[in-house]
């Protein structure tokens, strides 16, 4: 039976066609039956605009219901994705325990500097997944490395260092996710082109990226680790003034340190590392 089920545009047609026949058929019938004969002409003109109009009516709400069909779909796909990079945020967190709630709490931050920054509701969405997916190059980094509780060896920075360029090949088969690729692959870049893994200095590091450099930092340094006690809020922020012009955006920067002082400061938490 769902062989023959019509398409959207089919039952608009179909809905069309049997509304035009009732309608040069009865009203025919009814101009004949109770019009006089020198006003059928004038009635026939009044007909006709009639039907143009209520015909226009009806397309448009069939074409209105249908839409919203067709946006409630999206949108369930839409969530269903959003879901899935939130799983994968979070078995990275369950990989390395020590950044539990870390993507949280930068994300979060990160859509808050960027609608500051007067970043776009599309754009947003994108900040967002981008944020989410900032470490999911560090799937491909080893446990000894990524866990290790001390400092790491210059052999092993080499490794940890490949995790922006994993991100990218992680992600960059996706469709749905090759216009959030700018913070996991460009996050470790520095405004004076001291960074990795391009080297990329000043705006040619995607907006994205800078914003959330900030916010990555800032977190590091007002989150436990093993290793250090959390930097006060005020010494953080000192930190990231420190920062402006050679690691940091100072646009960025301003952005950023009028965000925190302005409001509530961004939870400690467990951070694993950068």
């Amino acid at each position: 039976m769902s062989r023959w089920r019509l398409s959207a545009a089919g039952r608009i047609v179909a809905v069309y066609l049997v509304v035009s026949v009732l309608w040069i058929v009865l009203s025919d019938q009814i101009v004949a039956a109770v019009v006089s004969e020198g006003s059928e002409q004038v009635v026939q003109s009044y007909k006709g605009i009639a039907f143009v109009l209520v015909t226009a009516a009806l397309i448009y709400a069939l074409i209105r219901q249908h839409s919203k069909r067709l946006e409630a779909e999206a949108q369930r796909v839409e969530d269903a994705y959003d879901q899935t990079l939130l799983g994968w945020a979070a078995a990275l967190d369950l990989r390395d325990r020590s950044t539990a709630q870390h993507t949280e709490r930068v994300t979060l931050l990160t859509v808050s500097l960027a609608r500051r920054m007067g970043v776009g509701h599309d754009e947003l969405m994108r900040v967002r997944r981008g944020a989410l997916l900032h470490d999911i190059g560090k799937m491909g980094v080893p446990d000894a490395i990524l866990t290790k509780p001390g400092p790491l060896t210059d052999d092993e920075w080499v490794q940890m260092r490949q995790h922006p360029a994993l991100a990218l090949r992680f992600l960059d088969g996706i469709e749905y996710l090759r216009d959030c690729l700018d913070i996991p692959s460009c996050h470790h870049e520095k405004w004076d082109g001291s960074g990795y893994p391009r080297g990329l200095s000043g705006a040619q590091i995607p907006l994205q990226a800078r914003m959330f450099a900030v916010v990555d930092v800032y977190d590091a340094v007002t989150s436990k680790r093993p290793y250090r006690e959390p930097m006060p809020r005020d010494e953080a922020l000192d930190l990231i003034r420190q920062g402006s012009g050679s690691h940091f955006d100072p646009d960025v920067v301003e952005q950023f340190v009028g965000l925190v002082t302005e409001g509530p400061a961004l939870a400690a938490g467990p951070l694993g590392r950068d």
